[in-house]
């Protein structure tokens, strides 16, 4: 079978129908590699220039081969700590973690313990209704209410 192109109006073979194959589909060819320009290979500033000057007007200044320049690295700056001192830190950030841990969970069963003294009273309706009125138009919530209510007759009786 033979197919054509809609775009570049070229013929190729299909294999057999019903079977594709990756040479029944047309594959564009390969671009070739852009060759680096002129301007890329020109130092970037004037100080550059007069460094490239000089170094081609020396004749003692050996040419450095593409293989030796990338063995030639700057040296790092960063501080090598020794397998003691990392030891060391890491038992210190360890400790950190575990007494943050310790005290986070000391708040939570503090909060907890506060939390656990509950009271529960029957309201009739038209109470609870005006708790929720007097909650919402304040924008509160009813517990603060009923607390606040309780503690103000407690002080009012003496206790």
């Amino acid at each position: 079978m033979i197919a054509i192109s809609q775009k570049t109006g070229k013929r190729w073979e299909m294999s057999k129908p019903g079977k594709l194959s990756v040479s029944d589909f047309p594959i564009a060819p390969r671009r070739p590699k852009a060759a680096i320009s002129k301007s890329a290979m020109k130092p970037a500033s004037a100080s550059e220039e007069a460094e490239a000057g000089t170094a081609a007007r020396e004749p003692a200044a050996a040419p450095v081969s593409e293989a030796a320049a990338p063995r030639e690295r700057p040296q790092r700056s960063l501080p090598n700590p020794s397998g003691e001192e990392r030891k060391s830190k890491a038992i210190e950030r360890a400790l950190a973690q575990e007494d943050g841990r310790y005290r986070l969970r000391d708040l939570k069963r503090a909060h907890a313990r506060e939390a656990k003294h509950y009271v529960n009273c029957p309201l009739d309706y038209d109470t609870k209704m005006r708790l929720q009125k007097a909650a919402f138009d304040n924008d509160i919530k009813m517990t603060v209410i009923i607390k606040a209510a309780i503690d103000q007759f407690l002080r009012d009786n003496g206790y």
